[in-house]
């Protein structure tokens, strides 16, 4: 009984792999080419899979990165079918989840609050 209750964990642990390995080999599309897959959450009935990800972003003046996003977002919705069957297929899986990404925002913020804690600081001395 209790791995049936971590089969989704475990599960959606090897999709994040599989799903990251993917898009860094074998998908040439370069608009994914920076892509990190952060993690992947998956509905207890293993239907439904939420991969989110960010770009491992280079600064510099002249990068958009808002557009580098959405770009990445069209991507890999793009992307989706052939991944779905990629790691259904090589996962061995009964039934194919649907993928849907989402772009996660969780680092910008620890960043920026990173960069808030530093202002306050230095007002502070």
């Amino acid at each position: 009984m209790t791995g049936e209750k971590n089969r989704p964990l475990r599960l959606a642990e090897q999709l994040r792999q599989e799903i990251a390995r993917l898009v860094a080999r074998d998908f040439g599309d370069p608009r994914l080419k920076e892509l990190l897959v952060v993690s992947v959450s998956l509905t207890p009935d293993l239907r439904l899979a939420r991969v989110f990800w960010r770009l491992a972003l280079l600064a510099g003046p002249n990068i958009d990165l808002e557009q580098r996003r959405k770009d990445a977002q069209i991507a890999l919705e793009h992307a989706s079918g052939r991944l779905k069957s990629a790691v259904t297929s090589r996962l061995k899986l009964r039934f194919a989840p649907e993928l849907r990404f989402k772009y996660d925002e969780g680092q910008e913020a620890r960043d920026r609050i990173e960069e808030l804690l530093e202002e306050i600081k230095r007002e502070k001395h």
